[in-house]
C-alpha cells in the first residue's frame, strides 16, 4: 500500500512539537512556549454552568442534530457582540451559527460555485488571499480544490494593513482581471492588525466593481478594541450590492475552542449559499452548547465585560512580552492591536551564531533557522513564517503569543536569563 498524500507535507506546527521534545529531552526543563495560539484559559465559571444545565435538559432540540438553527437567539448575540450590528435590522442580511471558523473557511469557495459544471476547468476559479497567514483557505482553495490562489501580500512596510493596491499589482501580474473570492483575516493571524473603516471601504468599492465576494476570519475580533479595529459588517451593512461574509468564534472570545462555535453573518445570497453546502458537510454545532451561549449573551453587559476582562489580560502580558523582546535588540514586525500575538523580524545572526553561514543553519531558510537554533539552545519557542517583501524577495519573520503565563515571576526569570544571550544583529 502507497500513501495517497505525501508525507513530505509537515505541519508547522508539528515540527514546532518535536523541536519542542528534543528541547526538553536534553535539558530536562520545560520550554518556555510561546508558539501556542490558543487560549490558555477556561471559559468562566458562568458559561460552564450553563453548558451543564443544557446538556443536563431533556429538551429534544438539545440534543439533536442543530443544523441551521439559531438556539436562544444565539447569531443576534454573537454578530452584535463581535459584528457590532443587529443584523435582523437589515433584511439584505443573514446569520447562521456555525461549527467553528476553520470548518466553514474550506466550504467557502464551494458556496461561491467553484465546483458547478460552468466551471471547465478548476483554475478558472480565483481566490485572492493574504500570506502570511494561518493559510486554512489557501490550503483549501488551490491544494486540496484546485482553484488558482493569488498572494495578496502583507509587508512590514505597510505594518501588514490591508493594501489594495497590492492586490491589485498581484492580480496584474497573473494577468487576472478579477478575482471570485477575496479572503481576508482581520485582525490577523500571525500579525495581530486590525482594519480601518477606510481600508474596509476601499476594499468593498473594489469588490463592488468586479463582483467579487468578500469573506473576513474575525476570530480575534473580540480580543480588539474599537480604536484599533472595525467589524467589516460594520461598514459593509451599507453595501446591499455587496456579496460578503464575516465569520466569529467563542474559541478565542470565551476561552472555548473545544466548543467548536461561532457565527456567520452577511450578504442573504451568500449565507444561504453557504447553508446549502453545509447542508451536505456538517449537522451544525453541538445545540446545547449553543443554547448556553445564546443563554449567556442574553445579559449583554456581562457578556461584553468577560470580554472586556480577556482582552485586558492579553494586554498586560503582550505589555511585558513587547518592551523585553525590543530591549533585546529584537525589530519588531508589525504593532500588535489585537488578541495575543507579537510579530518580529528574524535577525540575521542571533547567539553569536550568523545563520546563513554556520553548518547547523545555512541550509535552512532563515525564519526558520532562527526559530531551530533558538529553541534549541535557549528553550523559547515561537512559529516562524515566511513574509512578503517587495519585488518578491523574502522577509523572515517569527511570531511569539502571550497563549502562557509571561507573567508568571518563574517564567519571567528564565525567560529573561535567556533573553540576554540573544544579542540579535541584523
Amino acid at each position: 500500500m502507497t500513501r495517497k498524500i505525501p508525507a513530505a507535507g509537515i505541519n508547522l506546527f508539528q515540527l514546532i512539537y518535536v523541536l519542542i521534545r528534543e528541547y526538553t529531552e536534553k535539558t530536562g526543563l520545560p520550554p518556555l512556549n510561546l508558539s501556542l495560539g490558543n487560549p490558555d484559559g477556561i471559559p468562566i465559571e458562568a458559561i460552564r454552568k450553563l453548558k451543564a444545565r443544557f446538556s443536563q435538559d431533556s429538551g429534544y432540540d438539545y440534543h439533536t442534530y442543530a443544523e441551521d438553527k439559531n438556539l436562544e437567539n444565539f447569531a443576534e448575540g454573537m454578530v452584535e457582540l463581535h459584528g457590532g450590528i443587529l443584523y435582523k435590522d437589515h433584511p439584505h442580511l443573514r446569520a447562521v451559527p456555525i461549527a467553528g471558523i476553520k470548518t466553514a473557511s474550506a466550504l467557502i469557495p464551494l458556496a461561491c460555485g467553484l465546483h458547478l459544471p460552468d466551471r471547465k476547468r478548476r483554475d478558472s476559479f480565483v481566490v485572492a488571499s493574504n500570506l502570511p497567514a494561518y493559510d486554512v483557505v489557501g490550503t483549501w482553495s488551490s491544494s486540496y480544490l484546485g482553484a488558482k490562489r493569488v498572494v495578496w501580500p502583507l509587508m512590514t512596510v505597510d505594518n501588514m494593513r490591508l493594501n489594495v493596491a497590492r492586490l491589485k499589482d498581484a492580480l496584474k501580474k497573473e494577468k487576472i482581471a478579477r478575482p471570485d473570492l477575496i479572503f481576508v483575516i482581520r485582525p490577523g493571524n500571525p500579525a495581530a492588525v486590525g482594519a480601518s473603516k477606510q481600508e474596509w471601504m476601499e476594499l468593498i468599492e473594489f469588490c463592488v466593481e468586479h463582483g467579487t465576494r468578500l469573506v473576513n476570519d474575525s476570530a480575534y475580533s473580540g480580543l480588539a478594541d474599537k480604536k484599533h479595529h472595525t467589524p467589516l459588517a460594520l461598514v459593509a451593512k451599507d453595501y446591499p450590492e455587496l456579496e460578503w461574509l464575516e465569520l466569529y468564534s467563542v474559541s478565542k472570545s470565551y476561552n472555548d475552542p473545544g466548543a467548536r462555535l461561532g457565527a456567520m453573518v452577511g450578504s442573504k445570497d451568500f449565507v444561504e449559499d453557504y447553508i446549502l453546502v453545509k447542508g451536505n458537510t456538517d449537522s451544525g454545532p453541538v445545540p446545547s452548547v449553543m443554547a448556553a451561549y445564546g443563554k449567556f449573551f442574553a445579559d449583554r453587559a456581562f457578556a461584553r465585560k468577560t470580554l472586556d476582562d480577556l482582552r485586558a489580560l492579553y494586554g498586560r502580558r503582550v505589555d511585558y512580552l513587547v518592551p523585553k523582546l525590543k530591549a533585546a535588540g529584537l525589530v519588531p514586525a508589525c504593532g500588535t492591536d489585537a488578541g495575543f500575538f507579537t510579530l518580529w523580524k528574524v535577525p540575521r545572526e542571533v547567539l553569536g551564531v550568523d545563520l546563513a553561514k554556520d553548518p547547523r543553519t545555512r541550509d535552512l531558510p532563515a525564519h526558520e533557522a532562527f526559530n531551530r537554533l533558538v529553541i534549541s539552545e535557549t528553550g523559547i519557542v515561537g512559529v516562524h513564517f515566511a513574509g512578503c517583501a517587495p519585488e518578491g524577495k523574502q522577509d523572515p519573520l517569527i511570531r511569539y503569543a502571550v497563549c502562557t503565563d509571561v507573567l508568571d515571576k518563574g517564567f519571567q526569570e528564565r525567560f529573561e536569563e535567556q533573553l540576554a544571550r540573544w544579542k540579535p544583529r541584523y
